[in-house]
């Protein structure tokens, strides 16, 4: 490729805040549940770079972008048939056969979202403000309808509404350069979702005598579904759950869905009596499993165990 930037390139990233920040010099995405990805189009030909800087073009052979010669980031994403975001479909795609990868692209095809642009021509667009390269970026999917790009706004107001509603919302300096590996001109704020869980069993630490993760569950009508579980407890927090888990214990193995990435050995829990209800933060959830970012908030001895309802969980975008 004759472009003036090559693969890889490291993407800008956004410091996490609890509040969208506020001023003129802000603009407001939407944040979106997938891969992010800088492409390389020069001509017909493309390559598209993963966020560590891996190839993925072989993965994701439908799709297409606009002729012409420009590097644009952005997000990989799958729709289902309501035009929710599926995080899972997109980790289906990363298959080593070719057959399958075929199959898949036709099944579930993916899409790419842009929100920059980087290089145009032979010029790199880098040190432009962020205004600047929105623009140019605008210009170029208007030629063909091609290339969709990110709601963009200015109100806060809009910004607030995504943020009820979506997974977060992603706050960009107007005037800002892109700074490739950087946490800079960006801010990214997620959407704070909580839920009561039953504690369906738990999986041993790595130090003998402690809990290393815990197994969360929801009614749905009679029955105790999993729908994923909490990590990331300090030292002594794991030697403790021991001793109070070990009355409640069935004798009993559970097991998880299986995955490519986890073995059997993994997957496999020691069963709980359905009794203890904790609640817990959450960032995303699909296809019924808490998926990203558990955190352990508080113990519900108030609340019954089978007044945790699985449709109480938040898959909404």
């Amino acid at each position: 490729m004759s472009l003036p930037l090559k693969p890889p390139i490291k993407p800008q990233l956004a410091k996490t805040r609890k509040e969208l920040p506020r001023g003129d010099e802000w603009a407001y995405e939407p944040k979106l549940d997938g891969f992010r990805a800088i492409v390389f189009v020069d001509g017909a030909g493309s390559y598209i770079q993963s966020r560590s800087g891996k190839p993925l073009s072989r993965y994701f052979p439908e799709l297409k972008f606009p002729r012409g010669r420009y590097v644009a980031d952005g997000e990989l994403v799958i729709r289902d048939d309501e035009g929710n975001l599926v995080f899972d479909a997109l980790q289906m795609r990363l298959h080593p056969a070719e057959s399958r990868i075929n199959l898949l692209s036709k099944e579930i095809p993916a899409g790419f979202v842009a929100f920059d642009l980087l290089a145009q021509a032979s010029k790199v667009l880098m040190e432009m403000p962020l205004r600047d390269r929105r623009a140019r970026l605008e210009k170029l999917a208007a030629k063909d309808g091609m290339l969709e790009l990110t709601p963009l706004t200015t109100d806060p107001a809009e910004a607030d509404e995504w943020l009820r509603h979506s997974e977060g919302v992603v706050a960009k300096q107007l005037d800002a350069p892109y700074c490739p590996g950087e946490r800079s001109g960006m801010a990214k704020v997620k959407r704070e979702r909580t839920i009561d869980c039953v504690v369906l069993g738990w999986r041993p630490g790595k130090e003998e005598g402690t809990v290393g993760s815990l197994i969360l569950g929801l009614y749905e009508g009679d029955k105790l579904r999993p729908v994923g579980h909490i990590s990331g407890f300090s030292a002594e927090t794991k030697r403790s759950l021991r001793k109070m888990l070990t009355p409640l214990e069935t004798g009993e193995r559970g097991s998880g869905e299986p995955s490519r990435w986890t073995s059997d050995r993994d997957l496999e829990w020691v069963e709980l009596r359905p009794e203890l209800v904790i609640e817990v933060g959450y960032d995303h959830a699909s296809a019924g499993r808490i998926r990203h970012g558990t955190r352990f908030l508080r113990f519900r001895d108030d609340k019954e165990p089978r007044e945790c309802r699985f449709e109480d969980l938040d898959e909404g975008g």
